[in-house]
């Protein structure tokens, strides 16, 4: 089977993440700049997987990527209180050119006066991977947590300055990268993945 991977995504922080999970597999992980693809997806989705297979299936068709095989996540962050807001809009919350200061700002505001035990939330991550033969394969993993009450560390990116982790006591913001790929939702996910991709 293909080692190369496409991943469609153009974030550094999620290509570093997932690049440390990988590697040991011997996958060759590109982002679709590297592979020369630029292509606009809508993701229309009403889950996280189906973003996530919209992704993986425009890139797949595109010439760059034959014998590849293409990978692509959806993530969301879901707020208990506010009716598990924003999920599957947590990229484009407030706008997706809007700074995440700007959006971890309003959700702290929002969850004001909203007592411990009712911040829950969770990191969710889909990820789709379309095998050079045309297979699909999908895995699903979560973190379970609580919003705090202002941004806390620089190790994250998106969410992570105000996700707070009980088992470890920190904000994701805090973990080291290692701490943060054992526990992530984006890690569990991707663990998962390469299984699957180690039985074919």
């Amino acid at each position: 089977m293909s080692k190369q991977v496409i991943f469609a995504t153009g974030n550094k922080g999620k290509v570093k993440e997932i690049e440390m999970i990988l590697a040991d597999a011997g996958f060759e992980i590109r982002t679709m700049k590297e592979a020369g693809i630029r292509i606009d997806i809508v993701e229309d989705g009403k889950t996280y997987e189906e973003n996530a297979l919209i992704k993986v299936r425009a890139v797949a068709a595109q010439p760059q990527a034959q014998g590849c095989i293409v990978m692509a996540d959806d993530s969301g962050l879901e707020i208990d209180a506010l009716g598990k807001e924003p999920g599957v809009y947590s990229a484009r919350y407030l706008g997706e050119d809007t700074p995440y200061s700007v959006k971890n700002a309003e959700l702290i505001r929002r969850l004001e006066g909203v007592p411990d035990e009712k911040r829950t939330a969770r990191f969710v991550c889909a990820i789709a991977a379309k095998l050079p033969d045309g297979g699909e394969i999908i895995t699903r993993s979560t973190i379970e947590g609580r919003i705090g009450y202002e941004e806390k560390g620089s190790n994250g990116f998106g969410y992570d300055p105000i996700f707070y982790y009980p088992p470890y006591g920190k904000h994701t913001a805090e973990l080291s990268e290692e701490e943060k790929n054992q526990v992530s939702h984006r890690g569990k996910a991707l663990r998962l993945m390469k299984e699957e991709l180690k039985k074919i």
